[in-house]
């Protein structure tokens, strides 16, 4: 595929994602796909393989975390790599505690779908956010 077909396939990807179509997205996600979230004390953290836990994670977060995007991300694409930057704001359900995230979506297109996605994001923003206050 050529660049700009992957970058398409990425912007349907994160259309899909959007609007909560799971059956559009896992055609465009490959069977194998890993998605790696970094961080620790946030409910959507960890490595996430194949259709069955990408199903899983994007439900959690829609059950988990409110969250908009104030502006269009930008795609900025090399061959089978896709780079997306954006902003996030939202809130953590359980805690009630906002958050902002400026993160990038590190993605590799593989044979046509969506094969891998490193995320790079503020791991303290939604750590803290999703923190229990602990005082009585």
């Amino acid at each position: 595929m050529s660049t700009e077909e992957n970058v398409q396939l990425v912007k349907n990807f994160f259309a899909a994602m959007g609007s909560h179509n799971q059956q559009d997205l896992l055609v465009l996600a490959a069977g194998d796909i890993e998605w790696i979230i970094p961080g620790d004390g946030w409910p959507l953290a960890g490595t996430h393989r194949g259709h069955a836990e990408l199903a899983a994670v994007l439900k959690k977060a829609s059950e988990e975390v409110e969250t908009q995007y104030p502006k269009p991300p930008e795609f900025v694409a090399q061959g089978d790599r896709v780079m997306v930057v954006g902003v996030a704001t939202g809130k953590i359900k359980a805690t009630n505690k906002q958050f902002k995230d400026e993160w990038v979506f590190d993605i590799t297109v593989r044979d046509g779908k969506v094969a891998h996605i490193q995320e790079y994001i503020d791991t303290q923003a939604l750590a803290r956010a999703s923190q229990m206050n602990t005082r009585t």
